[in-house]
């Protein structure tokens, strides 16, 4: 084994046990020997170099190239060995300290995004075969964070809940004007023009999210009330009732924050509400993982809640409500995971193994990123004035209980309680 990898792997791998077999074939074993073991398998001379260089890009180009192979355990089991360890070990681990250091100075221009280079970092992963991607969502085509209310809910029941706390959050009245920005394919927005006969326009710079947005209205009957199109948000004119953009904000980028919430601040009406859903970090600002920013989400960025808040108080708009959620994106992805290796062999026919190995590194590294690492979703919610919304809580809890309600008659639409 390249002596530089053995070292990097003695100095990390304190706890569990880890068995690597390495291009020779020779057998070597870290660790204290305590709970499941994981054994990996490094084919190439190359790959072992290469992750002595820099493991968090390497491991996972490495896995997608076929160059390693796990053989005992899995792909999230030896995620959960390897972040275990660097909690006890991290301040040692000079190679990964190092990598994160040099990428941190170029994180601003690597989020240079202009309107033109936004929608080729779109295309390159949400123009993906709409196929592949109803191979592992719901049956919705929901692709952020559910809302699990109890541990045992299926996928569907846990998405609807999140667009219920959503809407919930926004307050929404009949008949009004609702922006959705990164719209993605159309659920959330119908279900806004279904329930509350809102008049809703969603935003993506999709061509495939847009497609499929636009036939969805019109099947379900609703092209008078939701209205899809292809169109940056800094193009918008207001005013807007509601604003709500759930997943997009990861993909605007640190240098465009002041630009997202003044412009939304223009788009909002004076007595508006806006419900901005974005994956965060409970850390402080950090550059995006390497694999991440190369292979899957070019132009991301995932922001410390200290990169958010300046740019909104310069915005003028009054923070009236922020949470963490913190599992519920874990739970989402061990979903999406086992939905995926269900249905792996299409995707592998629709592309081909590497891009398999890749999807399949992306759903399990995001997974154990939420489980044992930074990441969370925050939801921060946005108003012009301190009036505009209840001083308590309790009107999202009881506008939940109304649209799940009106979801089990079958009816779809919102009926307001009476004062």
């Amino acid at each position: 084994m390249n002596w530089l990898l053995e070292r990097f792997v003695s100095r990390l791998v304190r706890k569990g046990k880890l068995s690597i077999t390495n291009a020779a074939g020779k057998l070597r074993v870290f660790g204290d020997g305590s709970g499941d073991p994981v054994h990996i398998v490094i084919h190439t001379a190359a790959a072992e170099r290469a992750i002595a260089i820099d493991p968090m890009l390497a491991v996972p180009e490495r896995y997608m190239d076929g160059e390693i192979d796990i053989v005992e355990g899995d792909l999230l089991s030896f995620l959960q060995l390897v972040y275990s360890n660097m909690d006890e070990t991290g301040s040692q681990l000079f190679l990964v300290k190092l990598g994160e250091a040099l990428r941190h100075p170029f994180r601003r221009l690597q989020q240079w995004n202009t309107a033109a280079r936004a929608k080729r970092n779109v295309h390159r992963h949400y123009d993906l075969s709409e196929e592949l991607y109803r191979l592992f969502l719901d049956e919705d085509m929901q692709y952020s964070c559910a809302y699990f209310e109890t541990p045992e809910v299926s996928l569907e029941e846990a998405q609807r809940a999140k667009k219920r706390h959503i809407m919930a959050k926004l307050a929404l009245e009949r008949g009004q004007k609702v922006l959705d920005i990164g719209c993605g394919w159309g659920g959330l927005g119908l279900d806004i023009a279904r329930q509350f006969d809102a008049d809703v326009l969603g935003v993506t710079l999709s061509e495939e999210q847009h497609r499929v947005a636009s036939s969805r209205a019109r099947e379900q009957k609703l092209s008078n009330r939701a209205r899809f199109e292809i169109v940056d948000y800094r193009s918008l004119k207001g005013p807007f009732d509601r604003i709500v953009s759930v997943g997009m904000f990861e993909h605007v980028g640190i240098n465009h924050y002041r630009t997202f919430f003044d412009q939304s601040a223009r788009l909002l009406a004076d007595d508006g509400v806006m419900l901005l859903h974005t994956i965060g970090r409970s850390a402080p600002p950090a550059a995006t993982n390497a694999f991440i920013r190369k292979y899957i989400f070019p132009g991301g960025y995932i922001p410390a809640l200290s990169e958010v808040m300046p740019a909104i108080e310069r915005s003028g708009l009054i923070v009236t409500d922020v949470e963490i959620l913190r599992l519920h994106y874990a739970e989402t992805l061990k979903h999406w995971q086992a939905r995926f290796q269900k249905n792996r062999a299409r995707a592998v026919e629709i592309y081909d193994e590497r891009f398999a190995r890749m999807w399949e590194f992306y759903l399990a590294g995001s997974e154990a990123s939420f489980r044992w690492q930074e990441m969370v979703v925050f939801q921060i919610q946005l108003t012009k004035k301190r009036e505009t919304l209840p001083v308590t809580r309790t009107y999202i809890g009881e506008t939940e209980k109304q649209l799940a309600d009106a979801d089990g008659k079958g009816s779809g639409k919102f009926t307001q309680a009476a004062e």
